[in-house]
């Protein structure tokens, strides 16, 4: 009599493996139906403004700007400076607006975003750096490549998993917990909102769509890419006030766009500091957030460079560039 087969038995690696395969799968899809679906929807838009068909009213316009500022934001003050950095305290009112506001950008979960950015500053511009531009080789075309790698394209490419390693005070976070949680909630929340706005004061379903293209996806398009310019142009145009061991620059543009986010080679020369514009005329809105929070009782311990500190880099800076030349 022959004896049954059996069914080898599967290695807890090979169950492992395939968990970590269809976490990367599933990030994957989320990552290139977050970049294509608001770019379909800004060019939609485009075009019914162009055509004449459906061009937004001002209350649209309105409503696209604010909730730019305000869910931007959300992205500066709350995922960056706050749940990432570490650079003031709130409470747990205040970091769940914060985290909710952030969220409505879609950039990906809270723990994704701290996760990665950290690893970002962790080997900045090196073989572990997410999303440098400075990877592909010094050709022009090479060059192209790694810009637009750092602005987007890394996030469409399979790869280990981001780090959760990255994030253990925020793991042991109930708030930050609860905001990564719900995060496709608050996504559906930053497109609702603007078409039940514009959709109530028109009453009419054209009027809902108008608010759901232009306040929901309009506005998810311009401040992803005002936030990843600063992973891309943030390294490779602009000036560097500080000597750092990577390629982070000052960019007074992308600082515009971002609220204070490309003041970036001050931030990585202060990782820690709740303020990004350092110098005189280096304007950021989102440290002006902070510190009106402040004043409200509603932020505290925040962390700030001390002039001093601020000046000994300077010259220290200085005196290498000049032993470089």
């Amino acid at each position: 009599m022959t004896k049954p087969q059996t069914v080898p038995a599967l290695e807890p690696r090979s169950f492992a493996a395939r968990a970590r395969l269809a976490l990367v799968r599933s990030e994957r899809l989320v990552a290139w139906i977050t970049v294509v679906v608001p770019a379909v929807g800004t060019c939609l838009a485009s075009a019914l403004l162009l055509s004449g068909v459906a061009p937004p009213t001002l209350l649209e316009i309105g409503v696209t700007l604010v909730l730019y500022l305000i869910t931007g934001l959300g992205i500066t003050v709350g995922f960056h400076r706050l749940f990432t950095h570490h650079a003031f305290a709130a409470p747990p009112a205040i970091r769940l607006l914060l985290g909710i506001l952030g969220s409505m950008t879609a950039q990906g979960p809270l723990f994704f975003w701290a996760a990665a950015h950290r690893r970002h500053h962790a080997g900045s511009d090196r073989a572990d750096d997410p999303h440098s531009p400075h990877r592909k080789g010094e050709t022009r075309l090479s060059r192209l490549r790694g810009l637009l790698h750092a602005h987007v394209g890394w996030m469409l490419v399979p790869r280990e998993a981001t780090g959760w390693g990255q994030i253990p005070d925020l793991l042991r976070d109930r708030t930050a917990f609860f905001v990564n949680r719900w995060y496709l909630a608050w996504v559906g929340l930053g497109l609702a909102l603007p078409a039940v706005v514009s959709g109530g004061w028109h009453g009419t379903a054209a009027g809902a769509g108008l608010g759901l293209l232009w306040g929901g996806l309009v506005r998810i398009f311009l401040v992803q890419h005002a936030t990843w310019s600063v992973n891309s142009l943030g390294h490779v145009a602009g000036r560097k006030t500080f000597t750092t061991r990577d390629e982070s620059r000052n960019n007074a543009v992308v600082a515009l766009i971002t609220l204070g986010e490309g003041w970036h080679n001050n931030h990585h020369a202060f990782p820690a500091s709740a303020r990004h514009g350092l110098g005189r005329w280096e304007i950021d809105p989102s440290w002006l957030a902070i510190r009106l929070l402040s004043r409200l009782g509603l932020a505290g311990d925040i962390r700030l460079p001390r002039p001093e500190q601020i000046e000994h880099r300077r010259r220290a800076s200085s005196d290498f560039k000049e032993e470089i030349v």
